[in-house]
């Protein structure tokens, strides 16, 4: 028999040799990823929580203003709609009358026979009373044409109202969807803000709540509120009425998209203190800067609109001293505060 031998081990050189051990290092260094511990993002100080969900709120504050427009918009649009559709059945309905006219009409001439006018005059046995219908007949037919006339009209008007119906619903879906994208913003710049600030502990929580709380306080109190505020008088009785208004809804949330009774947002409490003032005042804070006189910041007057931020994205309401009372954020209350607390960007005096 023969020796059975035992088989030699193949060694690897060359490129399958360098492969082979690339793979192993590699397959270790994975294994040893693995078994250690992952390694945490850095967590952020409590003062740059503050600060990133200060511009979280910022950010979603914009977007709350884009939503109000957008929703505005349509809102408009969707009453518009309305009202063509409306007036389209009113001309239809209209329509149908003249139509069921005109088909009485036709089958009346039907069942006449539709004899040649001149063959009805011989065989009439009373030939006056025939010409005297003939004459009837024949104003009849102008009748008949004006009614034939006015159908057409009829017809081309709806065609119009039903087209400008089609381009109301094709702006209302663009501006539900411009809705829809920025309630999505809002609400993840919030969640965002939300996830930081449940990072912190809650001793931590409650001193960021403590310095927002802070922020608007507007300084030592002294009469009629912080720094005096309240005592310097509003320049006419509109402008006393809306700084009235903007007192009275002290301590009400802040909701964004909100316009009171119960809540409001930024834009939605200056335009309810100047509408309960009897100024009607565009919905958002970017257009309400143009709704009115524009005034430096040396030259405010209580009533007046006080804008922050470069994108206009802010708005309160000066009640003097240095002194505003706004809608700050979510989490917050219709509060006073001071005007130095934001970005001044501009002001503008209602009319």
């Amino acid at each position: 028999m023969g020796a059975h031998r035992k088989p030699k081990r193949r060694s690897l050189a060359g490129p399958a040799g360098r492969t082979a051990a690339t793979i192993a290092l590699t397959g270790a260094a994975t294994a040893t990823a693995l078994d250690s511990p992952a390694h945490a993002e850095p967590r952020l100080t409590p003062a740059q929580v503050k600060a990133e969900v200060d511009r979280l709120y910022e950010q979603a504050e914009a977007a709350t203003e884009k939503y109000n427009g957008a929703k505005e918009k349509a809102d408009a649009a969707r009453d518009s709609l309305a009202e063509l559709r409306d007036e389209a059945a009113r001309r239809t309905a209209r329509l149908n009358t003249s139509r069921a006219a005109l088909g009485s009409i036709a089958a009346a001439q039907y069942r006449s026979g539709g004899l040649d006018p001149a063959v009805q005059l011989v065989l009439s046995s009373r030939p006056d009373d025939y010409l005297r219908d003939a004459s009837l007949a024949e104003r009849a037919g102008t009748r008949q044409a004006a009614m034939i006339a006015g159908v057409r009209r009829g017809l081309s008007e709806i065609a119009g109202v039903r087209a400008r119906a089609d381009g109301r619903l094709a702006e209302l879906k663009t501006r539900q969807s411009e809705l829809a994208h920025h309630r999505s913003t809002v609400e993840n710049k919030l969640a965002s803000a939300r996830r930081l600030l449940d990072g912190l502990t809650a001793a931590q929580r409650a001193r960021y709540a403590g310095d927002t709380a802070q922020d608007g306080q507007g300084g030592a109190a002294g009469p009629g509120g912080p720094q005096g505020a309240g005592t310097v008088p509003a320049p006419n009785p509109r402008a006393a009425s809306a700084v009235a208004f903007a007192h009275g809804a002290i301590g009400k949330p802040y909701v964004w998209g909100a316009t009171g009774p119960g809540s409001f947002d930024c834009s939605g409490l200056t335009q309810a203190a100047w509408r309960a003032a009897g100024v009607a005042l565009p919905r958002t804070s970017y257009a309400q800067i143009n709704a009115g006189r524009r005034v430096s910041r040396d030259q405010l007057a209580p009533g007046d609109l006080v804008f922050f931020f470069s994108g206009i994205s802010h708005v309160g309401i000066y009640v003097g001293n240095g002194q505003m009372i706004h809608a700050p954020r979510p989490g917050t209350a219709v509060r006073m505060a001071p005007l130095d607390q934001m970005p001044f960007a501009g002001a503008t005096r209602p009319a």
